[in-house]
Formats: C-alpha cells, structure tokens, sequence
C-alpha cells in the first residue's frame, strides 16, 4: 500500500499499488505533457525567435542590399545627371559655337555685301561721271565741231568768194586780151617765178626763151643748170600753153606732146615739161605734176 498526501487539504490517502500506479501515470502524463508543452513553448519561442533574428538578419541584409543598390542606383542616377548636364554643356557649347560661327557667317555676308553694294555704288558713281564727263566731251566736240563747221563753211564761204571773184577778175582778163596774149601771159609769169627763185634755189643755172628755129619750130623756153666746173647736168625743154575761156577750138595737152618731144631731141635737152592751164576740168592733170 502507498499512502499519498493531498497538495491541496493535506489529507494522507492510502492507495493500492495499481491506484498509485494509475494516480503515477497520470502525474506522469501530466508533467510530461506539460514539460512537452513547455518544450514546445520554448521551442516555438525559440523558433520565432530564430524566425525573428533570421527575419531580422534577412531584413538587414535585404535593407544593406537595398541600400547598396539604392547607393548604386543614386551613383547610377548621379552619374546619369553628371553625363546629362556635361552632354547639355557640351550641346550648349556646340550651340553656342554654332551660334559664333552663324553669327561672324552672317557678319561676313553683311560685310561682302556691303561692299559689294560700296563698289557697285562706287562703279555706278564711276560710270555716271564717266557718263557725264562723256556727254560733256560730246558736247564740247559737237560744239567744237560746229564752230569748226561754222568756221570752215565761213572760210570756204570766203573762198569760194575770192575764187568766184577771181574767175570774174580772170575770165574779163582773158576777155580782153587774144590768145597770143594769153599764153604770153603764162610765159611772163613762169619767168618771173624762175627769176624770183634764181638767186637762192638756181644759182647756177639760165632759163630763157627758145629763139632757135633752124628745125622748123621751136619750145617756148629753155632751162640748162650747171656745175661748178661749167659742165651742163641737166636740160629741159619747156613749152606753156594756155587759152582763153571763149576760145572756140579747145585744145587737149596730149596734142602739144609730140611736137613738145621733137623740140626736145632738136635742142638736145634731157627733160621735156608741159606747163599747160588747158583743160581745166581734167582730175589727172589738176593733182600736180603728171608723168606722160
């Protein structure tokens, strides 16, 4: 028998080996349940204290990685906006480098277009004095021409008086004198030109009228020039022929040129010349001397 002493009113109870064996049994399950559960309870509490630490320890580590990509993301990000203000300053240079040079580009255009409007001024400026000093000129030759037309036409106007005047003085002359007249008219004057020039221009030389006429005929003058020595260089025949503006028959020069040569050949003299005032209206005998 086991006696057993109540917890509670302190009562001794005596049991039987299998009431006490029964009454240890649940004692038994009792402790061991509540030691299982007190296990339990540390267990769990030991388990979420692990499930805290751990969730604590994930925590910290989430948060430093969260914090280290945060740091990344913000370097990342800083980064970023340190590229982004060095592009923008880059393009803000580049603009306003662009901006320069559009702006000396535009300068340059004023400028060659400003000169080029000073020269196109300067050459339209050069062009209306040279335009002005021209019209000037022209005007100043129109005038000059006009004085000078003016001036001829007076002269001619004179001329042509002292010619008309002239004519009327000769064609009376003429008129009144005969035709032997006349030529010996042309003769006095051919003398008296020889004998004007004589001293200075034929000093060694004679010029005088043909009184030969042993041939048959004879020239109306002689010239024959010598040398110091006395030596004749040169001779010629002369012949004048002149007539009057009323005679009837008019003569040609080419009639006289056989007779004059025949003089010539009987005078053995070297040259032959006509001194004729006939036909008056031929061009070929008007411009000087003429060699036939």
């Amino acid at each position: 028998m086991n006696e057993i002493k109540c917890p509670h009113c302190g009562t001794l109870f005596t049991i039987d080996e299998a009431g006490y064996a029964d009454i240890l049994a649940q004692v038994r399950t009792k402790e061991f349940n509540e030691e299982i559960h007190e296990k339990l309870e540390q267990i769990n509490a030991q388990h979420k204290s692990n499930l805290a630490l751990i969730e604590e320890k994930t925590k910290n580590s989430f948060d430093k990685q969260i914090t280290e990509k945060d740091k990344v993301i913000a370097d990342l990000e800083n980064k970023t906006a340190s590229l982004e203000k060095d592009k923008e300053l880059e393009l803000q240079q580049a603009l306003a480098a662009k901006d320069r040079e559009l702006t000396e580009l535009n300068a340059r255009i004023q400028a060659i277009e400003n000169e080029k409007k000073l020269e196109l001024s300067e050459s339209n400026a050069a062009k209306e004095k040279a335009l002005m000093e021209l019209e000037s000129k022209m005007t100043l030759q129109e005038k000059e021409r006009e004085l000078e037309l003016n001036s001829v036409k007076e002269k001619y106007e004179t001329e042509m008086k002292l010619k008309d005047e002239t004519i009327a003085f000769y064609k009376d002359f003429k008129a009144k004198q005969s035709t032997k007249m006349v030529g010996e008219t042309l003769e006095q004057h051919c003398e008296i030109e020889f004998n004007r020039l004589r001293m200075t221009a034929f000093k060694n030389a004679e010029f005088g009228k043909d009184n030969d006429i042993k041939s048959g005929s004879k020239g109306d003058y002689i010239y024959r020039e010598y040398d110091e020595h006395g030596n004749e260089i040169i001779s010629i025949m002369f012949e004048m022929k002149n007539e009057g503006d009323e005679t009837a028959t008019k003569k040609k020069n080419e009639h006289f040129f056989t007779q004059l040569n025949k003089n010539r050949n009987d005078k053995k003299c070297e040259y032959a010349i006509l001194v004729s005032m006939l036909e008056s209206d031929n061009e070929l005998y008007n411009n000087g001397i003429v060699d036939v």
